[in-house]
């Protein structure tokens, strides 16, 4: 069998950094082949080297569809039929699906009939009905995915290169994605799918080929190992070790929601209390209103009734800037569009929460800001080349972490973390537990939406379970398993005769 891709002995240095050392890859027609590894394993860096974008060291060989390629180029890996669809789709927002489909058609005249059809064709090939005439900005994430999917099989791609396809997706709309991955697969399409979703990756890959610290730990048939093998092959520890949960006083209690509804965000009756150096893990499936209760209380969607009590007080939260000077702190799911702002520097983006701190008489002092942002950047651990240094220009752990010194600076009473580890690797979420840790001993109360049962397991001193807008139980640590919280969550009969314990 013609192996799609082969690629030995490659390597990558830039300057004062090896990001590749004698890594090697293949990938089979009609195979998913997995890409892992932490962030600055080198994922990226292969992947470019594929696609043309970067050159590898002397002495790689590479072939792609048969063809040896000496030296390679974006132009030239398409022409193979290499495509990558990347986690932020590359779709011209303001242009139509229609438009976007059929942009690579040449000729003097336009022939939108046959454009319509081709782009039709396209898009069933996915299995989507999607409206031709829609401006790509109005759809879905899952929408755009399949777009890009389709525009790629359109120019008659063998071998796709998914880069986190599924980390912005809810779960329904993962596993379809998932399916049609299946669909092409059968039709001999190769894939390699780059995910930090372990439990996906072992359901969708036959192989994958894990990376770490730019070398090659080795490639394996899906099917002979675990999550807890992948774990320990990606960071070089066990699972148990990210999750060494350590002993914390739980104080006072800080938080206290008594009958909570927000109309706008569906949800009701909310009831619970979170407690000085606890960690109240909240979980549900995708549409229970674990989101949407984190902005009510952040005043994002205010409530329309219920009670807020900060330290045994009663608050009214109506904006964010209520929460924020109340000393309720908020680090949204999506910290792409919400959580950082990705063209300011490090610095501007740690220290934006407490800007109105280094005014005097309408003056910034400069030199304030950045000795405080760096001090909050060391004490994080970001990793940057400099606090000035572009936010997109780190990876996903770091990026979080600068989310997180935001809202930090303000000192919070109460911590809202919603999907605090979504889309890094297993080191980077190490490094966030053991962050999330040290601020509750220091008698933070921490709030933690997660849809990683594991995680919550390994993190939460208790777990309030939500369902179709409600807080249907809270379960003490030593009684919370994955399938007790699924029962709650699922709205079982059984769920249902017991009681919530706030």
């Amino acid at each position: 069998m013609e192996l799609l891709l082969e690629a030995k002995h490659i390597s990558k240095t830039f300057p004062g950094v090896r990001a590749l050392d004698n890594v090697e890859l293949s990938v089979k027609p009609g195979e998913v082949h997995a890409l892992l590894g932490e962030n600055g394993a080198g994922k990226s860096t292969l992947i470019k080297i594929v696609t043309g974008v970067v050159a590898p060291d002397p002495g790689a060989s590479l072939s792609i569809c048969g063809h040896q390629v000496e030296r390679n180029s974006p132009e030239l890996s398409d022409e193979l039929g290499v495509s990558a669809i990347y986690q932020h789709p590359t779709l011209f927002s303001e242009l139509t699906v229609l438009e976007n489909l059929t942009m690579d058609q040449s000729g003097f005249l336009i022939d939108w009939r046959a454009r319509r059809e081709l782009a039709q064709e396209c898009l069933a090939r996915v299995g989507a009905e999607i409206p031709l005439d829609q401006p790509v900005k109005h759809l879905r994430m899952a929408e755009k995915q399949l777009i890009e999917i389709a525009r790629a099989l359109s120019r008659d791609a063998k071998l796709l290169i998914m880069d986190e396809p599924t980390a912005a997706l809810p779960k329904h709309e993962a596993d379809r994605l998932l399916e049609l991955i299946r669909q092409l697969r059968e039709r001999g399409v190769g894939i390699i799918y780059i995910s930090h979703r372990l439990e996906e990756v072992l359901d969708i890959a036959d192989r994958m080929t894990i990376l770490r610290d730019g070398a090659l730990v080795g490639t394996y048939a899906a099917d002979s190992v675990d999550r807890q093998d992948v774990i320990r092959h990606m960071a070089g520890r066990s699972l148990e070790a990210m999750y060494d949960k350590q002993a914390v006083e739980i104080g006072e209690p800080v938080l206290q929601v008594k009958d909570l509804s927000c109309a706008a965000a569906g949800i009701e009756d909310i009831g619970f209390t979170v407690h000085a150096g606890e960690i109240l893990g909240l979980a549900g499936l995708v549409g229970a209103g674990r989101t949407e209760l984190a902005r009510t209380l952040f005043g994002i969607t205010p409530a329309d009734q219920g009670t807020i009590c900060l330290n045994g007080a009663p608050i009214t939260v109506r904006s964010p800037g209520d929460a924020i000077d109340l000393g309720i702190a908020y680090v949204p799911e999506d910290r792409h569009l919400h959580g950082v702002i990705q063209d300011l520097p490090v610095v501007d983006n740690a220290m934006v929460a407490i800007l109105d701190q280094f005014l005097h008489h309408g003056l910034l002092d400069r030199g304030q800001e950045v000795e405080t942002g760096a001090a909050a950047v060391h004490q994080l651990e970001v990793k940057t080349p400099s606090v000035f240094t572009p936010v997109r220009s780190l990876s996903g752990g770091n990026q979080q972490k600068v989310a997180l010194a935001r809202w930090l600076a303000i000192k919070p009473k109460v911590l809202i973390l919603d999907e605090p580890t979504q889309g890094i690797d297993v080191g980077a979420k190490a490094e966030i537990y053991r962050l999330v840790e040290r601020l509750a001993k220091e008698g933070v109360a921490i709030l933690m939406v997660s849809s990683d049962l594991p995680e919550i397991l390994g993190l939460a001193d208790r777990v309030a379970v939500m369902c179709g807008g409600r807080v249907v139980t809270v379960l003490a640590r030593a009684e919370a398993t994955q399938e007790r919280i699924l029962e709650f969550a699922l709205e079982q009969e059984t769920a249902a005769e017991e009681p919530a314990h706030a």
